[in-house]
């Protein structure tokens, strides 16, 4: 009977043994997934600041480039102005010199003929 007992004594004592174990194993886990989330949130956090400067400074560079844009796109429609009133200046005075020469061509032409014609 002494055996019996101490056998039971000896598996009650591993019961509580493993009992007070799994208790430590909990609390290391439950510890461990709180400090997980609170990495997990800390880091979240900084994404989405970093995501919301990212944004902001995109915004800027967009704004920025859209106004850089216009400007040289009102340059070019004045330069393209100035050039195409400066080819329709040139245009003008080569029209206005080849007039004048058919002109003068054409009264040698009457002339010769008039005098031909005598």
């Amino acid at each position: 009977m002494k055996l019996a007992v101490s056998i039971w004594f000896l598996v009650g004592l591993l019961a509580l043994a493993c009992t007070g174990w799994a208790q430590d194993v909990k609390s290391d886990v439950d510890k461990a997934a709180k400090d997980t989330g609170h990495a997990t949130k800390k880091a979240a956090t900084k994404t989405a600041d970093a995501t919301k400067d990212a944004a902001v400074k995109t915004g800027d560079a967009t704004e920025t480039a859209a106004h850089k844009s216009g400007h040289a796109t009102k340059e070019a429609a004045v330069k393209t102005g100035d050039t195409t009133e400066h080819a329709a200046k040139k245009t003008g005075s080569a029209v206005k010199k080849g007039a004048k020469k058919t002109e003068e061509g054409t009264k040698k032409g009457v002339t010769k003929t008039v005098d031909a014609v005598k």
